[in-house]
């Protein structure tokens, strides 16, 4: 409730900063302050500090980078692996019946911290809440499948391969 409130939420200056940002202040501070799982070469796995379930971690690039393709190839894959062995470690301490994975890109997306990119591993459990309204934090706006494809399969078509 204090993060609902606002009222043991650091003001958000300084996020657009390494400096300022709790992802890249969370690899400096002892473990039992930095809430940090696991270390990679690149990424690492970070517990969220408003969890939506018990387990719900983050896995963060050390690299202070917004958007999902700003990533380097070698920052993806790891980024991957280590979503791969979180949802493994999870499955092991507890069991859960199920996985919420995703990025919410941009504050109008939902992002906490939007300027520094993490990827959401939800552990859910039968009856645990509706993910759109709890993760999402947003309604869903009905479009036809067909029109869907449609449009990603042009943009698709539209943008590089890599890089």
């Amino acid at each position: 409730m204090g993060y609902v409130s606002g009222e043991d939420r650091d003001a958000e200056e300084g996020y657009e900063e390494p400096t300022g940002c709790p992802f890249c202040l969370a690899t400096g501070l002892p473990p039992e302050r930095s809430l940090v799982v696991a270390r990679g070469e690149r990424v690492y796995a970070v517990l969220n500090l408003y969890p939506y379930n018990p387990g719900h971690l983050l896995i963060c690039p050390y690299r202070h980078v917004a958007d999902y393709t700003d990533l380097t190839d070698e920052e993806t894959v790891e980024l991957a692996a280590f979503t791969r062995r979180a949802m493994r470690a999870i499955r092991q301490a507890s069991s859960p019946h199920g996985f919420n994975l995703g990025m919410n890109q941009g504050a109008v997306a939902g992002a906490g911290i939007a300027a520094h990119l993490h990827q959401h591993v939800v552990p859910r459990w039968g009856g645990d809440g509706n993910f759109m309204p709890v993760i999402g934090r947003t309604k869903i706006l009905p479009q036809l499948l067909g029109d869907t494809r449609e449009l990603l399969a042009k943009a698709w078509s539209a943008v590089p391969s890599s890089s």
